[in-house]
């Protein structure tokens, strides 16, 4: 921690909160409005990529925060700067992506005479993030970075925008810097499980789902050595194939944009449907004609790390605060039963996926995608790439 007499401009003390929280690489477009803080990247290390607009610069955050469950960072000016990062705060809203967005702020002493460029980000954000805010007192910086950072990161994860007026970074102080931010892990109680399993137990139609974010390569192998040892099938959602190995035996597919048909009819005559790290929003619930609303025609479990989404639009028949990772983990150590009544449903379902993606769908035109993937898959399957 860095020593309280060491006196540094706020641009200067936000840099190095960056660094406290293992920041190594931010994308910006620069702007007028916050060069005090492009002149105290100078010489730190911190990675900056320069792009050329506001749009790219915020969904490259947005992927590294996709990537590596750390807030991706992004720094752009005022005003249009900001309105064009909004697509990408957007993406990392619904997505919900760790991100941290600073935007440039006309200086104190204008604010609220509608200066050059002049927005009030708390109005036009709060609907696409998790926390707006602006840092009027410098001294204030390591504080609201670090809620900035466990904003982002924790519950659901989500974008977080804070404006920085230009004349408040320029001023020097002598403040202390904040400790690291530390992820959050929620895990299901012990009772959780126990009733988890007894639903299982009691279906013989259960589907699971698995999506959202918050999920690591330890949840990921989790939750395919569990779907392996109770044989259940298991589908991922809407720009979540990653989650799951789709030559593994008990995939059955996406279910995102153009799902096999035969999938989106095993979600609605199950008798157990099993939500893991996700929601059902309208690309994962087919414009929401899956399940009703608000009382699934089916048990429904749900697993989320941001308690305010369970029981949103779904009333769930468990509903379990919890990440992903750490409910996977548990599930893998629980015990199958000897004679499952849902026996045949994941090889039926796997079938089913592989009956639907082997041969691409006729498309106008001169380029079929899918053929191309075809031939890919068809050459490359055992091959090290």
């Amino acid at each position: 921690m860095t020593a309280k007499n060491n006196i540094r401009t706020a641009a200067e003390l936000l840099v190095d909160q960056l660094i406290v929280n293992g920041v190594r690489h931010a994308f910006c477009v620069p702007g007028e409005s916050y060069l005090a803080v492009l002149d105290a990247f100078h010489d730190r290390d911190i990675a900056v990529t320069v792009c050329r607009q506001e749009g790219g610069a915020a969904m490259m955050a947005e992927a590294v925060g996709k990537a590596t469950g750390r807030p991706g960072i992004c720094f752009v000016t005022r005003g249009p700067g900001a309105t064009n990062a909004s697509a990408g705060i957007h993406i990392a809203h619904q997505d919900s992506t760790p991100m941290i967005v600073f935007v440039g702020q006309v200086a104190r002493h204008m604010r609220g005479r509608e200066a050059f460029q002049e927005l009030d980000y708390r109005a036009v954000f709060g609907t696409m993030t998790k926390w707006t805010t602006e840092i009027d007192d410098p001294a204030r910086v390591p504080e609201i970075v670090s809620r900035a950072f466990h904003t982002a990161a924790n519950g659901r994860p989500g974008p977080v925008v804070v404006a920085l007026p230009e004349d408040m970074l320029t001023e020097r102080v002598a403040v202390s810097d904040a400790p690291a931010y530390q992820p959050v892990e929620t895990a299901p109680s012990r009772d959780d499980m126990d009733e988890f399993a007894t639903l299982l137990a009691k279906s013989e139609r259960p589907t699971f789902l698995i999506g959202g974010s918050r999920w690591s390569e330890t949840g990921c192998a989790a939750i395919a050595r569990f779907a392996e040892r109770f044989a259940v099938p298991i589908a991922t959602t809407f720009r979540r194939a990653h989650l799951l190995d789709a030559l593994h035996p008990n995939y059955a597919g996406d279910l995102g944009i153009g799902p096999n048909p035969k999938l989106t009819a095993r979600v609605k005559a199950s008798d157990l449907v099993v939500l893991i790290g996700g929601r059902l929003s309208e690309m994962q619930s087919q414009g929401y004609t899956l399940i009703d609303i608000p009382s699934p025609q089916m048990t429904f479990a749900h697993i989320y790390p941001g308690v305010e989404e369970l029981g949103r639009v779904y009333r769930p028949h468990l509903a379990i605060n919890a990440t992903p990772t750490s409910f996977a983990i548990a599930a893998a150590a629980l015990d199958p039963p000897a004679n499952p009544r849902w026996g045949g449903t994941a090889k039926a379902a796997h079938d089913d996926y592989l009956a639907f993606s082997e041969k691409p769908t006729d498309v106008p035109g001169g380029v079929n995608l899918g053929a191309i993937v075809v031939w890919l898959r068809e050459h490359l399957r055992d091959k090290k790439i």
